[in-house]
């Protein structure tokens, strides 16, 4: 666990890293603003970093943080719309060319959906989950047999497939997909076997992926 002095000295070691003398990497992004082509919806769960488990520089990726990596429908009801306004600024204002909903094994917020964990009156996390809803019925469905490691899995990865229908509803979102510039992936981090699986849309299935199929 890192001690807010293992934090401080951490940041030293990356300034000494990132903006010493002859470091142009950072003084571009100050200059030039940062043109990502690639935004990223991840969970904040504390292992799986976007950036370190991709082996990205800074400003290579957009990041949208929340639990378990969901994509809420687009609406608009006088709340508070965090990845909604993350989504608009990276798609309408950066321009990036490609959304990965990177979703992962041993989720947290799964785990509060599928099991009914968290008091439905008094958890943020209870209603935020509603939006994976759809996956934990069809996993109750066609999963009631099975153990908890397999229904959690398939509650994972259908929770991405929820994620990707909902970034359609967004008219900026659905616009750039169907004139092709813009890309949507869902992907699947599994911590436990140490591998990255992405949604083929011609098998129905999460498969192993190669870097050759892009």
């Amino acid at each position: 666990m890192s001690s807010p002095r293992q934090l401080i000295e951490g940041f030293l070691r990356f300034r000494e890293r990132h903006f010493t003398e002859g470091r142009v990497q950072f003084q571009d992004l100050v200059q030039y603003g940062q043109t990502p082509k690639t935004l990223v919806v991840a969970c904040c769960d504390s292992r799986v970093d976007p950036a370190l488990v991709l082996d990205c520089a800074p400003g290579d990726l957009f990041v949208v943080r929340n639990v378990a990596n969901l994509v809420p429908p687009a609406e608009n009801q006088g709340h508070y719309h965090g990845t909604s306004a993350a989504l608009e600024f990276g798609v309408r204002n950066l321009n990036v060319q490609h959304v990965i909903v990177l979703g992962h094994a041993q989720c947290g917020g799964i785990h509060a959906l599928l099991e009914g964990s968290v008091n439905q009156d008094e958890s943020f996390i209870a209603g935020w989950m509603e939006i994976a809803d759809a996956a934990r019925e069809q996993v109750e469905r066609e999963f009631a047999g099975a153990s908890s490691e397999v229904r959690h899995r398939a509650c994972e990865q259908q929770a991405i497939l929820v994620s990707l229908d909902n970034l359609m509803t967004f008219p900026w979102v659905r616009e750039r997909v169907e004139r092709g510039s813009l890309m949507l992936h869902g992907w699947y981090f599994d911590i436990e076997r140490g591998e990255l699986l992405g949604y083929n849309i011609a098998t129905h299935q999460f498969e192993v992926l190669q870097a050759t199929a892009f």
